[in-house]
């Protein structure tokens, strides 16, 4: 079966109320999102999406004409492109989604089928008040989720301690909690220094105090030195999300300088080297679980990547609400993902990724 076109279809989603989330400053009035589709001679369709795919415009030449199954020869032209131009993971999303399609078997399954559900925690973007989030997480431990995740401002490390302390209040231990300081990549323009080592050093014990499940990105990830005397404080650390290549991941993990490997498969090295990605971690001790936060197909990429490989504690998922919920995040999907009383995110059922685009928010009306 040979891949005859990729097309992208934009789309934008407004949002109101906007969403303000805490790694960006400007808040946010729209959602914009890129839906890749990759098409073959057999009739068969994939679909992917995270990055916009801007500057993309010439490359399908190297894709279209080759043989679909051939993902070892994709995965390594998408490594030539990345080095040049922007994060383009999604055309091997929407080929994986095609190759489960065409062999009538989910993507989760071709990555090892290891299981078919992960624990999902409620991965919140706001900055509120104690008093607010502790309600926040009164509402997502109703809905049925057993962690959740918390923003805290840079310029403000205080607030995310009495936050910590406010939902534990509210909450008990119902919940894992996780921290994400966002220190690891910043906006275009965002020029604020990261924290420093003694700063990160102190939040990371208080968090400690808490029984904080992780410390997300309380550095830059080249601040490996950082990293590694942050690590045995009494909380995990974790990053990675968003490293442009393979190597940089590997070299994080060879250093054991986090407890936690995020690579989203989507955004950083994509879907087939995370099983180098994961198995490397895994045999360090380390724990794989990726960033999801691009959109409702970047989300389900994740899963069944991490579904297939095994071993994660936890998916993320980005939910909270009003400001972000399921139906805002997926809303490329004709129906969203959803969590259950039992805390579980399930891989979809039915062959690739188990989803079909909500055509009503693109031109084409049909694939």
């Amino acid at each position: 079966m040979k891949i005859t076109g990729i097309r992208f279809e934009r789309t934008t989603l407004e949002l109101d109320p906007p969403f303000c989330p805490n790694w960006d400053p400007v808040p946010r009035k729209k959602f914009n999102a890129t839906l890749t589709i990759i098409e073959t001679d057999g009739g068969v369709v994939g679909y992917g999406a995270g990055d916009d795919m801007g500057g993309f415009d010439g490359y399908e030449k190297y894709f279209i004409g080759k043989d679909l199954f051939d993902i070892q020869e994709h995965v390594r032209c998408l490594e030539t492109i990345t080095f040049h131009a922007g994060r383009y993971w999604p055309i091997e999303a929407a080929i994986w989604d095609a190759i489960g399609k065409a062999q009538k078997t989910s993507v989760a399954q071709l990555f090892g089928g290891a299981t078919t559900s992960i624990p999902a925690y409620a991965s919140t973007g706001a900055v509120m008040n104690p008093i607010e989030r502790a309600a926040s997480a009164r509402l997502i431990r109703d809905a049925g989720f057993k962690a959740m995740k918390i923003r805290v401002p840079q310029s403000d490390l205080a607030l995310g301690i009495q936050t910590l302390g406010a939902i534990r209040d509210a909450v008990g231990n119902d919940l894992e909690l996780m921290v994400d300081l966002n220190q690891a990549w910043r906006m275009p323009g965002d020029t604020r220094r990261p924290l420093d080592l003694v700063d990160a050093m102190r939040f990371v014990d208080a968090a400690a105090d808490h029984g904080v499940y992780w410390v997300e990105e309380p550095l830059p990830m080249e601040d490996i030195d950082g990293l590694k005397r942050l690590r045995g404080r009494g909380v995990r650390i974790a990053g990675g999300e968003m490293m442009r290549t393979e190597h940089e991941i590997l070299n994080l993990i060879e250093n054991d300088a986090l407890d936690v490997i995020q690579a989203d498969v989507v955004l950083a090295a994509g879907l087939e080297k995370s099983r180098v990605i994961a198995a490397l971690a895994h045999s360090r001790n380390h724990m794989f679980t990726p960033h999801t936060w691009s959109n409702g197909y970047g989300l389900v990429a994740n899963l069944h990547v991490t579904a297939g490989i095994g071993g994660a504690p936890f998916i993320e998922f980005p939910y909270d609400p009003p400001t972000w919920d399921v139906d805002r995040r997926d809303f490329l999907m004709e129906k969203p993902l959803t969590v259950g009383k039992d805390g579980l995110l399930h891989v979809p059922a039915g062959p690739g990724f188990g989803v079909e685009p909500n055509w009503k928010f693109f031109k084409s009306s049909v694939a």
